[in-house]
Formats: C-alpha cells, sequence, structure tokens
C-alpha cells in the first residue's frame, strides 16, 4: 500500500493499515519528527482504546487496552544496546500474539519475527505525508 495523505486524514489512513496489514508486528521507520508516534496514536484509537497515548521514550515500551487485543508502543531510539532489549523481555511482546507498533525497529532487528508489516513515512510537499506499507 502507497499513500500520501495530509493530518487530517489520519483516521482513515490509520484504518487502512489495520485493515491491509498481514501482521500485528508493525515496523514504524521514518526521521525524526515525521509522526511516527501520531499515527500510532490513531491506530491505537481505531483499535479500541480509549487510553492516553504517548510516547515511550523513556519507559521503552507503553500498554495499551484495546477492544480485544493488547496493544504494546515501543519507541527504541534510546535503546542503548541489545541488553536492555533483552530485561524488558522483547520477545515475550514479539511472541505475545499482541499488537506491537515499533518506533526504530532497526535496533532489535535480530529479535524480529520474519511475518512483520513495515511501515516508512517519508515528509512531504505543504505538510503531506508519504506512507509505502509492505
Amino acid at each position: 500500500m502507497n499513500k500520501t495523505y495530509h493530518l487530517d486524514e489520519l483516521s482513515e489512513v490509520a484504518k487502512e493499515i489495520i485493515k491491509n496489514t498481514t501482521s500485528k508486528i508493525l515496523l514504524f521507520n521514518g526521521e525524526m519528527g515525521v509522526g511516527k508516534t501520531t499515527l500510532i496514536k490513531e491506530i491505537v484509537k481505531q483499535l479500541g482504546s480509549n487510553d492516553r497515548v504517548s510516547s515511550p521514550t523513556f519507559s521503552l515500551v507503553n500498554e495499551y487496552k484495546g477492544t480485544t487485543d493488547t496493544i504494546y508502543h515501543f519507541d527504541l531510539y534510546r535503546l542503548n544496546d541489545i541488553e536492555e532489549a533483552y530485561q524488558i523481555g522483547i520477545e515475550d511482546y514479539l511472541y505475545s500474539n499482541a499488537w506491537c507498533l515499533i518506533e526504530w525497529p532497526e535496533k532489535i532487528k535480530d529479535f524480529l519475527p520474519k511475518k512483520t508489516t513495515i511501515i516508512d513515512i517519508k515528509a512531504h510537499l505543504n505538510e503531506e505525508r508519504v506512507l509505502e506499507m509492505r
């Protein structure tokens, strides 16, 4: 799926991602400030959570309750080494059959299951974003 969108279209974009993903493990790639967390907030909302969603920059992972599933949101930007990933139990999360929405997934590439959905986001003209999902 390829999509160009504005922020006021996030609800529709999140719905399309959920509908078209083949995995509950979503890997978000993009430069800092491109809108990864903003999109994840909308996906969490579309999955039925009423929780306040914030970036887990310092805690590395936040947990939310969706309508039918648990949702884990990871921000691995501040992950110092692979040992930290072990300490938070990354493998348990990844194989829990819960939704795992992961920013900066390259930091744990050796732990990632083969079946994931990769979402690349790039800034475009006039505050637009270009999303590629594969």
